[in-house]
């Protein structure tokens, strides 16, 4: 059995900065690519970040510039670090990842989401 924890939502005034942060635990043998997405109220669930287990990252281009995807392949986690935060953020985040588990097979894994709001 494997969980996604994640930590860090919260309220920032736009031009703010907040940090998310996801661990994976459970039955693990590898972890493959990890990821942001987030979805706001009425719109469908996107791709914010993701970032390979060698390193490579991919970016909304609507974020490029003012988020950072980073990850800790010692500790299965993943964060990202968000600044210059619009309005527009606002969503809550889901963290995501690719896992191999023990019997070798791999599986698509969701954390509970984090509500991450901008506004004055």
């Amino acid at each position: 059995q494997v969980q996604l924890v994640e930590s860090g939502g919260g309220l920032v005034q736009p031009g703010g900065s907040l940090r998310l942060s996801c661990a994976a635990s459970g039955s693990i043998f590898g972890v493959n690519a990890m990821g942001w997405y987030r979805q706001a109220p009425g719109k469908q669930r996107e791709l914010v970040a993701a970032i390979t287990g060698s390193g490579t990252t991919n970016y909304a281009d609507s974020v490029k510039g003012r988020f950072t995807i980073s990850r800790d392949n010692a500790k299965n986690t993943v964060s990202l670090q968000m600044s210059s935060l619009k309005p527009e953020d606002t969503a809550v985040y889901y963290c995501n990842a690719n896992i191999v588990v023990r019997t070798l097979v791999a599986y698509e894994y969701w954390g509970q989401g984090t509500q991450v709001t901008a506004s004055s």
